[in-house]
């Protein structure tokens, strides 16, 4: 990790980790465990939100994008209850407005999904005002462009005509994109 400092978890290695994807986030737990955090899960904003006023861990990553709501609601809680958590917010939707927006409440760092345990590990564990290191396999940008056009698609309620005048698009244009299976 050239050019990024980090520091080691020290004694408090809890670790809150907030998604719904429930493989990934076990997946995730097993690999953090293996790098000497002790991982808790939650599935839900209101279980994360309720572990972090039970036991405000040291470090927590937080997908954006829950089912009952956003993971900011449990950065805001958690850093209520400890002040000094370093956390981490995942999304597969990655925005300007909302990193600038998780940093404002307290994020520590902002990952852009596909996100692997080290990629997560080095923005927990990062010290100093150094970028980090560029992710080992970032997205194309056909596959930038793709979740994008489906995240306005699924804030669209599903519905083509609207999405395709929200993206400027051609209705049959927007029809084709989402016929294709997802770039690499």
């Amino acid at each position: 990790m050239a050019g990024q400092e980090t520091h080691e978890p020290g004694d408090d290695r809890s670790l809150l980790l907030v998604d719904d994807d429930e493989p990934f986030l076990r997946r995730l737990a097993k690999a953090m465990e293996k790098r000497g955090f002790i991982p808790e899960i939650a599935l839900t904003v209101a279980e994360g939100k309720a572990f972090a006023r039970a036991n405000p861990p040291a470090y927590a990553v937080i997908d954006l994008r829950l089912t009952d709501g956003n993971g900011l609601d449990v950065v805001e809680t958690l850093r209520e209850a400890r002040p000094d958590a370093r956390i981490v917010v995942l999304t597969g939707y990655g925005a300007i407005a909302t990193a600038v927006a998780a940093v404002k409440i307290g994020a520590t760092d902002y990952l852009s999904k596909p996100a692997d345990a080290n990629d997560i590990t080095a923005a927990l564990l990062a010290t100093g005002d150094s970028l980090p290191p560029p992710p080992e396999h970032p997205m194309s940008a056909d596959r930038v462009r793709w979740e994008h056009i489906q995240r306005v698609y699924e804030q669209c309620d599903r519905n083509v005509s609207e999405t395709a005048r929200r993206l400027n698009m051609h209705r049959r244009t927007l029809q084709r994109i989402l016929a294709k299976r997802s770039p690499r």
